[in-house]
């Protein structure tokens, strides 16, 4: 009696491991690639967000840099679940040393740091923005969907702070 329920156990978690590997595998390669871009831009806006904090001059760019790396470690959050909810690997880290923006960033303070990043945080929210509302319409996965919809007036939010971030300091 007891082997019969230790083997019903087994193949009923086989059966639960099986049903995840299908869904993952059912997952469109375009929804796969969206989560994965969603990760790098999540870890990317973080990363570059910790740096606007020590860098940045202006208390507005700073105060935006914290909102970035609120939302964004919150967007991975999800993402990360959802991931596992869908069998798909997204990544783990990126490397800092190879992105072109992140290097830029790096050499820089004060008021050319706020500029340049305020200008590349404009155009990667405008890049996002179209990418998740891509998603958001034509995705596959309905919670890979939901996840896309739910993040666009983050974006859009962070995209309007940006641009008020480019205008002429009026306060510091």
């Amino acid at each position: 009696m007891q082997i019969r329920s230790i083997k019903s156990g087994a193949c009923c978690l086989a059966m639960l491991a099986a049903t995840g590997i299908v869904h993952a595998g059912s997952l469109s390669n375009a929804d796969q690639q969206f989560m994965t871009m969603a990760a790098k831009a999540d870890m990317t806006e973080a990363h570059e967000g910790q740096m606007a904090e020590h860098q940045a001059r202006r208390t507005d760019v700073k105060d935006f840099a914290k909102t970035l790396v609120r939302d964004h470690t919150e967007s991975y959050e999800r993402l990360t679940e959802l991931a596992a909810k869908t069998g798909v690997s997204i990544p783990k880290g990126i490397d800092s040393g190879r992105d072109r923006t992140i290097q830029q960033l790096v050499h820089l303070k004060g008021a050319r740091f706020d500029r340049v990043f305020s200008k590349d945080e404009i155009v990667a929210h405008r890049q996002a923005i179209a990418a998740f509302k891509r998603e958001a319409a034509h995705g596959q996965d309905a919670s890979v969907k939901a996840y896309a919809s739910k993040m666009i007036p983050v974006l859009e939010t962070q995209l309007h702070l940006a641009e008020e971030c480019i205008k002429p300091a009026r306060h510091t």
